[in-house]
């Protein structure tokens, strides 16, 4: 088909996300690349995540318990249920809009197009990336991270619907086993992470880093903005940003948050702190 498309079926009803990102690009104009990658991003993945099947997981609940007292997560490498012909051409299509709108290297765009390309098997490589052993640039982690998210979101709900992990007090994700790249304060008052790869939520220590595990609250630096936090961690210097939804209007959308945020990143950025 031209420009490189895949057919597809009937239009879905636009996501809220969409309409609050559009708002968000009105509001503030200085963010409308950073919005239009988004939403470019959101329109490439809908594409495929209403094709992705419901994978087959049988989650034992004493399995469940025994990984998670044990910080293991659920999900192996195996289950994932990809379909390569997509993969492909989300990992193409990721890398080109990301370039489009600056937000990849010429040289990582140019790599991850002939990666797509190849014929030799994809999985070597994402079962590297999806285990953390990969020596991808982090340009390249980007695009596939983003690539992957239908078919990770897709084992991520059909996990949390029937286990239980109320137990789970690790660091990254119970499900994939990512890190957090977004948290919410809960109308309770709970801070949950969200995770990076899957979109998977769990609850976690209210001040605690949740990259190093820094207990100690007075070498924990908090910023607030409007409806955002940033909880900054002198140990390990990284920082992770919150949407509190105690006096919100909605719950949060990290799709919209993490660009609303923008400015509080470029401003810790500036005091030596790292995403």
């Amino acid at each position: 088909m031209p420009g490189g498309q895949r057919p597809t079926g009937p239009a879905r009803p636009a996501p809220r996300e969409v309409a609050e990102l559009t708002q968000l690009r009105e509001e503030q104009p200085e963010l409308a690349p950073a919005v239009d990658l988004q939403l470019a991003l959101i329109a490439l993945q809908r594409r495929v995540q209403g094709r992705v099947p419901l994978p087959s997981l049988r989650l034992d609940p004493a399995e469940v318990r025994a990984r998670s007292a044990a910080g293991k997560p659920l999900l192996r490498f195996d289950q994932i249920p990809f379909e390569y012909s997509d993969v492909r051409y989300l990992i193409r299509e990721t890398a080109a809009a990301m370039r489009r709108y600056e937000a990849l290297e010429n040289e990582d765009f140019h790599r991850a197009d002939a990666m797509a390309r190849d014929p030799a098997p994809l999985d070597p490589v994402l079962e590297k990336w999806f285990s953390g052993t990969s020596d991808l640039s982090p340009g390249i982690e980007s695009v596939l991270t983003q690539a992957l998210r239908p078919f990770l979101v897709r084992c991520a709900e059909a996990m949390l619907a029937s286990a239980d992990l109320s137990e789970w007090t690790a660091r990254t994700c119970p499900v994939c086993g990512g890190e957090p790249d977004f948290s919410t304060i809960t109308p309770a008052a709970e801070r949950h992470l969200i995770c990076g790869r899957c979109a998977a939520r769990w609850k976690f220590d209210a001040v605690a880093c949740p990259y190093c595990g820094n207990g100690d609250r007075s070498r924990i630096k908090s910023f607030t903005s409007r409806a955002y936090r940033i909880y900054a961690c002198d140990v390990c210097r990284r920082y992770l940003k919150a949407y509190d939804a105690r006096a919100a209007s909605r719950p949060v959308m990290v799709q919209v948050d993490s660009v609303a945020t923008l400015p509080l990143d470029a401003l810790v950025i500036q005091k030596g702190y790292r995403a």
